[in-house]
C-alpha cells in the first residue's frame, strides 16, 4: 500500500505534522504510534502550563494531546498504533510490525519523522557506587506515578535541574515524599526558569549548582547518596562532601533524540544535537523526508513543537505535489561565539523565510545576537536575559536572506 504521507510517531510532532499535510492538501496519511495510543510523551504530563503560546491557554499534557487527536475526526487521517517502525529506507519504504498485522512493508512518496526522544541513563553518566534498586530516571518515575499508580519512594534526591527532573521534584513533594536536593553538576540550572520557581523554590526544596553525585550506597535499596562540589573541570573537589539518607534517586541528566531509524537510512545526523541535519523547511538530506520535534533537537515548549512540526507537514505536502526546492548553493548556517547549536543547518538559497533556534552556551543579562555573512552583519537583536534552559529565536525574511552573499551565515551571541 502506498501512502502520501507516512509519519512515524504519534507524539505531539507527528500529530500535528499530520493536520498540516491535510491542511495543505493531502489525503492518504498514515501516522504510526508504538504506543497503545496516541499522544506520546504527554500522556503522562498531568501537570498544567501546555498551550500557553498554542492554544493561548493552560493546559496539561493530555488535554493539549486530546486537543490535536480530536482534530484527526474527519480528515481520514488514519493510524496505526502498538506498531513498531523497524527500518526506513531511502526509497521511504517503512518496514514496520505489530501483533495484529504482522510484518509490514508500506511505501510511501514521503515521510515525517517525529520519533521524540530518549532519556540519559545511569551508564550514560557512570555515576559511582552500587546497583541498588530507586535509580530511575525522571521520565521513568513520572510514568510510574501519574500512569500506573506507583509510588517509587519516599526520601528523594535529583540529580540534573532538567524540566523533567524539576517538574518531578513537585509531583514527589505532592505525593507525599521529601525531596531533600537537585543536584546539578554545571553553574545554571539546566530548566525553565518558571519550573525552578515553581518546582524548587516553592516547596524549598534546596539546589546545589556545581555538584554532582560522587557515590550511591546500598545493596538491595538506595540506603544514601554523597554529594561533592565540582571544579571547572568538573571534577569533585576534596573536602566538599555531603551525605543525604534516601532510598530514590532520579536523573534528569539529559535527553538525545531518538535517531536509529534515521541513521539506519542514512539520513545525516548533527554531532553536536544527536538530532536530525535539516533545511529550513525541516527537510533531511534525504529528499522528501521531513523531521520535526525532538527527533531534531530538544525543545523547551510542546508549543514550538507544534509549530515546527506544522512546517514539516506543509513542507511534505508542497513536495508530494511538486513544489521541491533547490539545494544547490545552499546556505550553511554555523555556530559563532557563545552559541552552542544552531537549528536548522541548512537554508535554501530561494527561501521564503527562515526560522533559526540556538542555546546560547552561557547565562547572558543585557545581550546582543549577531547574525553575519563573512564580515557584513545582517542583524543585530537585542536580548534582556539568555540562558541555556531556553532556547531562542531569530527569523530571517526575505529580504535578509537576499543579503546573504556567501555560502554561510554565523550566529553569535555577545553580552553588552
Amino acid at each position: 500500500m502506498t501512502y502520501e504521507l507516512i509519519v512515524i510517531g504519534g507524539g505531539p510532532a507527528g500529530l500535528a505534522a499530520a493536520i498540516s499535510a491535510h491542511e495543505n492538501g493531502l489525503n492518504k496519511i498514515l501516522i504510526i504510534e508504538r504506543d497503545r495510543e496516541l499522544g506520546g510523551i504527554l500522556n503522562q504530563c498531568i501537570h498544567n502550563g501546555f498551550g500557553l503560546h498554542y492554544f493561548k491557554e493552560e493546559l496539561t499534557g493530555p488535554e493539549y494531546a486530546g486537543r490535536f487527536i480530536k482534530m484527526l475526526d474527519g480528515t481520514g487521517i488514519e493510524t496505526m498504533v502498538d506498531t513498531m517502525v523497524l527500518d526506513v529506507t531511502p526509497e521511504k519504504e517503512v518496514h514496520c510490525i505489530n501483533p495484529k498485522d504482522g510484518y509490514q512493508v508500506l511505501k510511501a512518496e514521503s515521510i515525517v519523522l517525529a520519533m521524540g526522544c530518549r532519556e540519559r541513563t545511569r551508564g550514560a553518566i557512570s555515576i559511582p557506587g552500587t546497583r541498588p534498586a530507586g535509580v530511575l530516571t525522571a521520565g521513568a518515575a513520572q510514568r510510574y506515578v501519574n500512569i500506573e499508580g506507583h509510588m517509587v519512594g519516599k526520601r528523594v534526591v535529583i540529580l540534573g535541574s532538567g524540566d523533567i527532573g524539576l517538574i518531578m521534584a513537585r509531583r514527589m513533594t505532592l505525593e507525599g515524599a521529601k525531596v531533600l536536593a537537585c543536584v546539578e553538576v554545571m553553574p545554571y540550572s539546566g530548566g525553565l526558569t518558571r519550573n525552578i520557581v515553581q518546582c524548587l523554590n516553592d516547596f524549598d526544596i534546596p539546589l546545589y549548582l556545581s555538584h554532582t553525585i560522587i557515590d550511591i550506597r546500598g545493596k538491595n535499596r538506595v540506603e544514601g547518596v554523597t554529594i561533592a562540589e565540582v571544579g571547572a573541570d568538573r571534577r569533585p573537589i576534596k573536602g566538599t562532601e555531603i551525605d543525604f539518607d534516601c532510598d530514590t534517586v532520579l536523573l534528569s541528566v539529559g535527553l538525545i533524540p531518538e535517531n536509529e531509524l534515521t541513521k539506519n537510512a542514512g539520513i545525516d545526523i548533527d554531532a553536536r544535537t544527536n538530532g536530525v541535519v535539516v533545511w529550513e523547511n525541516m527537510e533531511t538530506s534525504t529528499e522528501g523526508v521531513f523531521a520535526s520535534g525532538n527527533v531534531v533537537h530538544v525543545h523547551d515548549l510542546v508549543d514550538f513543537v507544534t509549530g515546527e512540526s506544522q512546517k514539516a507537514g506543509k513542507a511534505a505536502a508542497e513536495y508530494v505535489k511538486g513544489k521541491k526546492l533547490t539545494r544547490d548553493n545552499a546556505i550553511e548556517v554555523k555556530e559563532g561565539a557563545d552559541v552552542g547549536f544552531i537549528v536548522p543547518n541548512r537554508i535554501h538559497r530561494d527561501a521564503d523565510s527562515a526560522e533559526i533556534f540556538f542555546r546560547p552556551r552561557r547565562i547572558f543579562e543585557q545581550s546582543t545576537i549577531t547574525v553575519s555573512a563573512g564580515d557584513k552583519t545582517i542583524a543585530q537583536l537585542k536580548r534582556t536575559h539568555m540562558a541555556p534552559g531556553e532556547m531562542e529565536r531569530v527569523m530571517l525574511n526575505d529580504k535578509l536572506l537576499s543579503q546573504i552573499d556567501g555560502g554561510d551565515i554565523t550566529i553569535s551571541a555577545q553580552e553588552v
